[in-house]
């Protein structure tokens, strides 16, 4: 079962190279929450309850429907709806993110010992480049946001790989999650102003 959802992860990291519509990012972001909370509920059968249910509770209410919430009420006050039109093509950056997860997968398998989990390691690392290529590759700043967040998700998937049996490093992993999304998206997103979207307009 796990591994169906860690593949269902990843089709929605390759997703997000061909969309268009930013709607479509927060959906996404908010189905790989759900995604994080089934797999962090199925694999982490040796940490305690109580930090299973705090894990449990941070993906499905933090990542699945309050960020995702979030996310909508700054594309709906920002007035942009859209990828901007000069981003990398949906083609370009589709090819960049196969090849990304390519190379996640070679640098997982060279760092296989008994305290890693390989398949969680190449999904972070995938995760990782997935949001290092938002970031890079699109000018809006809802954008970069997005991109940030997926590399929270990140954060979370590289917890699961080396920490199944360290929960105190799955809790630290999940707080800085938190922290950081709140800064991120409280600070900069909410400072949006209509029709203004493009980093060189984020002033004072």
């Amino acid at each position: 079962m796990v591994n169906y959802l860690i593949v269902l992860f990843a089709i929605t990291l390759v997703y997000f190279a061909s969309a268009e519509r930013l709607i479509i990012y927060s959906r996404l972001i908010g189905l790989q929450g759900l995604l994080l909370c089934g797999i962090a509920l199925i694999e982490l059968k040796e940490v305690s309850t109580v930090n299973l249910i705090f894990i449990a509770s941070e993906s499905l209410v933090f990542k699945a429907l309050l960020i995702p919430y979030l996310l909508v009420r700054i594309i709906n006050r920002s007035g942009v709806s859209k990828v901007h039109h000069q981003a990398m093509p949906g083609f370009y950056l589709l090819i960049l993110s196969i090849f990304a997860l390519l190379i996640s997968v070679v640098l997982a398998n060279s760092l296989i010992n008994p305290f890693i989990n390989t398949i969680y390691m190449a999904i972070a690392l995938f995760t990782l480049f997935t949001g290092l290529l938002l970031i890079v590759t699109h000018r809006l700043i809802i954008s970069h946001l997005i991109g940030f967040l997926i590399i929270e998700n990140a954060i979370f998937m590289f917890s699961l790989a080396v920490g199944n049996k360290m929960p105190m490093l799955i809790n630290i992993g999940i707080l800085l999650d938190i922290f950081a999304g709140v800064l991120i998206l409280g600070f900069f997103g909410l400072r949006l102003k209509p029709h203004t979207n493009e980093l060189t307009t984020l002033k004072d």
